[in-house]
């Protein structure tokens, strides 16, 4: 896989696939810990966005819609060379749409569906998805990113740092406040949805309307705990996203 798009920080398995896709603002490395709790059988790699840590130079996307443009078309690349290889996407927050639009990119051309799909921190696209991002400016991005923790808040005020992260946010918010639904079939790929019980973005019931999105199997997942929830139950997480990929593999 191209090492520019998608890391790896631990050995590729022999087992299913599974593409995470960092949150806004987030980079590859937000996966690391989760990729060294899971089974040491799956392949995990992580998306890294134009923008982040080592592309930091290179312009991010201010959509939605290009930014899974250019993801699956570096993803379909691999599926076309191994199309039997099983995978999975995993994201979260802003990273949940970007992996359910590119499921729906990958099925619009016929290319092998994932197997699963989880999605984490989110609820589902529709006409009502809400655009009071658009007009957010850098203040109002800083206050959001403060509210919804998970984020080392003293780096919120190193002005160096900020200087590498703030555009990569900005682009993130950007393209969230100017993404439009557009309806179409349900996906066949099953849906797992995670969110934290007390996450101040999505409540548990309308992360539960990710199921109007799959013709496929459904199942949902609460953890104690706010938007970054992740953080304090790797292991509980690793195990959703393993008995998940296992019901995929057992029905193939």
């Amino acid at each position: 896989m191209d090492t520019t798009w998608f890391r790896r920080f631990t050995s590729p398995g022999n087992g299913p696939r599974l593409v995470c896709f960092p949150h806004a603002g987030g980079s590859a490395t937000a996966y690391l810990p989760l990729a060294r709790t899971l089974p040491a059988d799956l392949d995990v790699v992580s998306v890294q966005y134009p923008g982040r840590q080592d592309r930091y130079r290179e312009e991010p996307f201010t959509s939605i819609a290009d930014l899974v443009e250019a993801v699956a078309g570096q993803l379909s690349e691999e599926l076309v060379a191994n199309p039997a290889r099983p995978y999975a996407l995993f994201g979260h927050s802003m990273g949940a749409l970007v992996a359910f639009e590119t499921a729906r990119w990958l099925a619009a051309r016929g290319l092998p569906a994932p197997q699963r799909l989880f999605l984490s921190g989110r609820g589902a696209p529709g006409p009502q998805t809400s655009d009071r991002y658009q007009f957010f400016d850098d203040s109002d991005v800083l206050t959001e990113v403060r509210r919804l923790g998970g984020t080392d808040q003293a780096m919120l005020d190193n002005p160096e740092v900020m200087e590498m992260v703030l555009p990569g946010l900005r682009a993130d918010y950007r393209a969230l406040g100017t993404y439009t639904w557009q309806a179409s079939e349900p996906l066949p790929t099953p849906i797992t949805v995670l969110v934290g019980d007390s996450d101040p973005m999505v409540t548990v019931e309308e992360a539960a309307m990710w199921k109007e999105h799959t013709a496929g199997d459904f199942a949902r997942k609460v953890f104690s705990g706010g938007h970054f929830y992740l953080a304090d139950h790797l292991r509980g997480v690793a195990t959703t996203v393993t008995e998940g990929l296992l019901a995929g593999t057992a029905a193939r």
